[in-house]
């Protein structure tokens, strides 16, 4: 079986090369086609990090494993480790974070033993990176959370939680705030938790969620986040087992996947051989599970296990009274157990049964869309506008417009409302949204919409527009902060 390897910059090299001695050493039966990306392919001028045949390899194989990777700085180019997970729709970021005996933590020491699994949606909220300054003070993301993306990995996660046989699957999220965005992760968390009945499914809220992490790692199971919240969770779940170099880290896909180490580039260690690749070799035995070697997979693990359990290490972890070893031979350590189980955590030993990664021939790109049969109808507008007046000054203008399909409702500042109530404790930047309903709730069109801006950029600057949707009887907009 073949599969793309790219080493990464900094020390991705070393740990990589240390990686793949254990696999040739564990007669791992894989071949690797090694394919151009990261830092120094940005540096020849290639704009998304990669060669043109480095992604057709990796479409054609399935697989990449993935050293760490640097985007360069000040150039205005996209992080090559998410455009590769975007790209190619890896929509589930597996992690899984276990007490590892020999690495000292606060719980290792406390005798609290950890076995938690986040899954992170990997395509969509901030991620898009979709940004727009509105004005010279004020700059707007958007945050694009589908319910089709969602239903992805949440399946996918409840999917992995019943394979692992979890007591609890968890979804944190901040609902309560973004009720439309996560509103829609949680809704479908709950939707497709009915398929699953054998599983316990509950919610937590993220920053609750942080606290109790920190506390009590022990009573969770398996957590499903969006993007950001889940990125942070991740690195946050990182350090209670000990740091990044220790977190594995898998990017699922239906034709694609990508095992990576998400620990950094290193460059003050690199080409000194001190690195440790203990993430990397995690993320490699992930991928070795994923293709069917499992054999391979738990011969690896269970030397890993053992290597660390007797004190060996590397000099960023480990009892510093005994000499760590350098990249190289730390890898050897591990050859040198293979065949020894850990007193704690030993795999079973069974049979390879290889799976190749399955890659669809697609024509076109899949649009994902889900059946709702609710009517939709344009119930209002909301302008983004750049203005320096005051909120009453700012609503003596706009309230001019109002006529028989708008009327002018309310008038905002950083999502808390101005006009017509509001206090003068309200600090204010120069963008105010000013929103408009329909006042005999008669559906719009968008080209009474069009002749409304037509009309307003007379006296505004308008930096942005958004129509105020309406699904059923529902409202499918929020109220600003005092509405």
């Amino acid at each position: 079986m073949k599969i793309a390897i790219a080493k990464g910059d900094g020390i991705g090299p070393e740990i990589m090369d240390a990686v793949l001695e254990i696999f040739n050493a564990a007669k791992v039966p894989l071949d690797y086609q090694v394919v151009e990306m990261g830092k120094w392919v940005f540096d020849k001028g290639y704009t998304n990090g990669m060669t043109a045949e480095a992604k057709d390899t990796i479409e054609a194989l399935g697989i990449l494993f993935k050293g760490p990777m640097e985007t360069p700085k000040g150039k205005g180019v996209k992080s090559i480790n998410v455009t590769a997970r975007k790209t190619w729709n890896t929509y589930a970021n597996k992690r899984a974070f276990q007490t590892l005996h020999g690495v000292d933590t606060v719980f290792s020491k406390a005798g609290i033993p950890i076995d938690l699994t986040v899954i992170r949606e990997n395509i969509e909220d901030t991620y898009g990176g979709i940004e727009h300054m509105l004005t010279h003070d004020v700059a707007i993301s958007r945050r694009i959370i589908s319910k089709p993306g969602s239903e992805q990995v949440i399946r996918y996660a409840f999917e992995l939680a019943k394979q692992k046989g979890a007591k609890r699957i968890s979804c944190g999220h901040k609902a309560n705030i973004m009720k439309l965005t996560d509103g829609i992760f949680l809704n479908s968390f709950y939707a497709i938790a009915k398929e699953y009945p054998e599983l316990n499914a509950d919610d937590i809220i993220v920053d609750d969620l942080c606290m109790k992490l920190v506390t009590r790692p022990d009573i969770f199971d398996v957590l499903v986040l969006t993007n950001l919240q889940g990125d942070i969770i991740s690195d946050l779940c990182a350090g209670l087992v000990g740091g990044l170099g220790f977190a594995p880290s898998a990017n699922i896909g239906d034709n694609i996947c990508i095992f990576e180490a998400v620990h950094g580039t290193a460059p003050d260690i690199a080409g000194k051989n001190i690195a440790n690749p203990t993430a990397l070799l995690l993320s490699g035995i992930a991928m070795l599970n994923h293709l069917g070697l499992t054999g391979s997979a738990a011969t690896i693990e269970n030397a890993l296990l053992y290597t660390l359990e007797s004190g060996k290490h590397t000099g960023d972890f480990g009892d510093r009274s005994t000499p760590s070893l350098n990249t190289t031979a730390f890898a050897e350590a591990i050859i040198s157990n293979f065949g020894k189980k850990p007193k704690t955590n030993s795999r079973e030993l069974k049979a390879d049964h290889p799976q190749q990664q399955f890659v669809a021939k697609l024509d076109k790109n899949l649009m994902m869309e889900t059946k709702d049969t609710s009517k939709e109808s344009i119930a209002g507008v909301d302008f983004f506008i750049e203005s320096d007046l005051q909120p009453d000054e700012l609503a003596k203008i706009a309230v001019h417009y109002n006529n028989e399909q708008f009327k002018l409702i309310n008038v905002s500042n950083r999502g808390t409302q101005v006009w017509p109530t509001g206090s003068v404790y309200t600090n204010l930047v120069n963008q105010y949204t000013i929103r408009y309903e329909s006042p005999a709730s008669t559906t719009l069109s968008q080209e009474e919409i069009v002749m409304l801006y037509s009309k307003l950029i007379q006296d505004f600057k308008v930096c942005s527009v958004e129509t105020l949707l309406q699904l059923g009887e529902n409202k499918a907009y929020s109220l600003a902060q005092g509405q």
